[in-house]
């Protein structure tokens, strides 16, 4: 049986080699990064109360060898020198862990990701035109709010 997108997904993330699969430049060492479980919070009965399946997972921008020096410097910028990602919506921890490394996969590229350069437009023609009248309308509402003229 083949198996399905998200699974195949999940291996191209952690792949064989462990790494952490950021984007298209990017991977980091699974050693680089910490992972810490807890309990989690919330319902969950008897199981709730044994199991440390909440999974928090932690990257120090800083000491990472894995960055370049433009990388370190966008996601200082943007992120800060610790990215942290938790998950505590499965029952299993390793479900879990999957979670919290694909979330800081994720803030991790979208501290990467360069934004793009805004084009400035002109205003057109008819927003113009509204504009206009609309600053009409509120001059002839506060006109007409003026006592009478005694001529």
């Amino acid at each position: 049986m083949a198996p399905a997108a998200d699974e195949a997904e999940d291996r191209s993330e952690i792949g064989p080699q462990r790494l952490l699969r950021v984007n298209r430049e990017l991977a980091i060492p699974l050693a680089e990064i910490t992972l810490r479980a807890s309990r989690s919070s919330g319902p969950g009965g008897q199981h709730a109360n044994v199991t440390a399946s909440r999974v928090e997972a932690s990257f120090d921008v800083l000491a990472s060898p894995s960055l370049s020096e433009s990388q370190r410097a966008c996601v200082l910028a943007r992120a800060g020198p610790r990215l942290t990602a938790v998950a505590q919506d499965e029952r299993s921890q390793a479900r879990n862990r999957e979670l919290a490394l694909r979330r800081l996969a994720e803030r991790l590229a979208r501290a990467l990701a360069v934004p793009r350069k805004r084009r400035p437009t002109r205003p057109t023609a008819a927003s113009r035109e509204r504009r206009l009248a609309a600053k009409r309308r509120g001059t002839e509402r506060k006109r007409e709010r003026r006592p009478p003229e005694d001529s």
